[in-house]
């Protein structure tokens, strides 16, 4: 009986490492991890992109708002200023 339990488990053994994942499954999961992995860089280099964007826009808009208060504080100094000319 010891022979045989022996002899199934080596059986068992064997037929469970032969009915793994052949060579070309192997393959098909590699590439198949590789173009995730370049969707998530893919993704990633978006939000970046987004990121940037969005700082860009936001120096902009402050460069204006110091450009718009520039010029109203020009023009109220000139107003007074020619107020007391008179």
């Amino acid at each position: 009986m010891k022979k045989f339990a022996s002899f199934m488990l080596i059986a068992g053994t064997i037929a469970f490492v032969a009915c793994g994942p052949s060579a070309e499954e192997l393959e098909k999961k590699r590439q198949d991890s590789i173009q995730k992995a370049d969707s998530v860089a893919a993704v990633q280099a978006e939000i970046q992109a987004a990121k940037e964007k969005q700082i860009q826009d936001s120096i902009a808009q402050v460069q204006d708002k110091v450009k718009q208060d520039s010029i109203a504080k020009a023009e109220e100094n000139a107003k007074k200023g020619g107020k007391k000319k008179k």
